[in-house]
């Protein structure tokens, strides 16, 4: 969990830094919004392939090198953004460390789903996801004060530093059991086993082996759909679609429309800080939730009160309260991402943890890049501050419809990943 964290700050700091850094950036290359909305979206469309590539091929060649693989991405490309002098190279830029920033999320969240006690599992993976929060808030607070000293390229090789922990995860994050076990490190596997469990004495004669859910080799992209998981798998990625839809959304506008309704928010860093503390609460307390009650109407719940927080950010409040519905809208939709990872993580078996993880949440990345657009023309039509409200909220009704869908009597809790027998003499 202290790795995964860590990890995730990181690649939250390198997620939230453009935004904090973009107006410096706009007047010192004198580029015009749409450029700059470019050099944005460079980022999500890195992620999209990340999340799908790297998820995927994970599962091949260990979570733990693909963790290292988007580690070294992330932060390389990211610290190269400083060097950069125009907004094609910015954005270029910025689509590789993308590319690491997505996939670095299936493969944690995988990771800490195989080894977190079943009973506090959700609260594992959430606890763990509120790092993106946490790197969000650091942004925003050290990124600010680097700005202000040595202009907006400090803050981008700043990011460059997490480079240096690509080698002390390889050496010191055990991979998954399931992996171990189809590569035949047995040795590694007595070792883990012992960890799970102190009264385990290893012995010469133990023989591991996958359960009969398990694949011998590998993983495809098909499995996400087999044994009866079509139809869930479509409602799950439907559900990223419309949550990352909503987080983007509001990203992206939330601060223009309240401009526009008269109110005055003070400065972004404190919005910033409201909306992140909102997601952390959010997450951590639907993950403590989903770990006592069905996550899958945890988050059902949280979906409906994203669609109901949001609505009413349309309507004339005090600033007081307005604060508190961001906040809410902050932990029903970034808060409410992070805990439907977490069901991700459990609903599919471990050999295709990552790829069913990977490929949900880089079919969301449409979602994210769709958002900006589409509000942004529902902008420009001047409508009533409602409804540009109640556009980015349907999405969440969507997707309570899609989550009370899923099947979850297809997930991999029904049966173990791995299991462990003595050979009989």
């Amino acid at each position: 969990m202290f790795w995964c964290a860590l990890i995730i700050i990181f690649d939250g700091y390198d997620l939230a830094v453009v935004g904090i850094a973009l107006p410096s950036i706009m007047r010192d290359m004198g580029v015009q919004p749409t450029s700059a909305g470019f050099m944005v979206s460079s980022t999500l469309f890195g992620m999209m392939l990340g999340a799908i590539s790297l998820g995927t091929i994970a599962d091949r060649i260990g979570r733990v090198r693909a963790i290292a693989i988007c580690i070294v991405l992330f932060s390389v490309f990211t610290a190269a953004v400083r060097l950069t002098r125009d907004p094609v190279m910015f954005g270029i830029a910025r689509l590789l460390a993308g590319l690491g920033i997505g996939g670095v999320v299936p493969n944690v969240v995988a990771q800490m789903t195989k080894y977190s006690p079943r009973k506090i599992r959700s609260t594992m993976v959430t606890l763990m996801f509120s790092g993106y929060s946490v790197g969000g808030m650091l942004a925003a607070l050290v990124g600010k004060a680097l700005i202000e000293r040595f202009g907006w390229q400090s803050v981008f090789f700043a990011a460059g530093i997490p480079a240096v922990l690509a080698p002390v995860i390889l050496l010191c994050m055990p991979d998954s059991m399931s992996f171990l076990v189809r590569t035949g490190r047995i040795e590694q596997m007595k070792k883990i086993v012992a960890r799970i469990d102190p009264a385990y004495r290893a012995q010469a004669d133990d023989v591991f082996a996958l359960s009969s859910q398990e694949p011998a080799h590998g993983s495809t992209i098909a499995r996400l759909f087999a044994d009866g998981r079509g139809f869930s798998t479509v409602m799950l990625w439907t559900a990223f679609f419309m949550c990352l839809f909503m987080v983007y959304a509001l990203s992206s506008w939330l601060t223009k429309l309240m401009a526009s309704a008269g109110y005055n928010l003070g400065s972004a860093l404190t919005f910033v800080l409201v909306l992140n503390f909102g997601a952390m609460v959010g997450a951590i307390g639907g993950g403590w939730l989903a770990d006592r009650f069905n996550i899958k109407y945890v988050l059902v719940m949280m979906y409906a009160l994203a669609a109901v927080s949001i609505s009413l950010l349309g309507f004339k409040v005090p600033v007081g309260i307005l604060f508190f519905l961001v906040g809410l809208a902050g932990a029903s939709t970034i808060g409410t991402q992070i805990v439907t990872y977490a069901f991700a993580g459990q609903f599919y078996p471990a050999a295709v943890r990552s790829t069913g993880i990977g490929w949900a949440s880089g079919v969301g990345r449409s979602g994210a890049i769709l958002a900006p657009i589409v509000i942004g023309y529902l902008v420009s039509q001047a409508l009533p501050l409602q409804q540009n409200f109640i556009a980015i909220a349907v999405p969440g009704v969507v997707a309570v419809v899609a989550v009370s869908l899923i099947r979850t009597s297809r997930s991999s809790q029904a049966t173990p990943d791995a299991v462990a027998e003595a050979d009989p003499a």
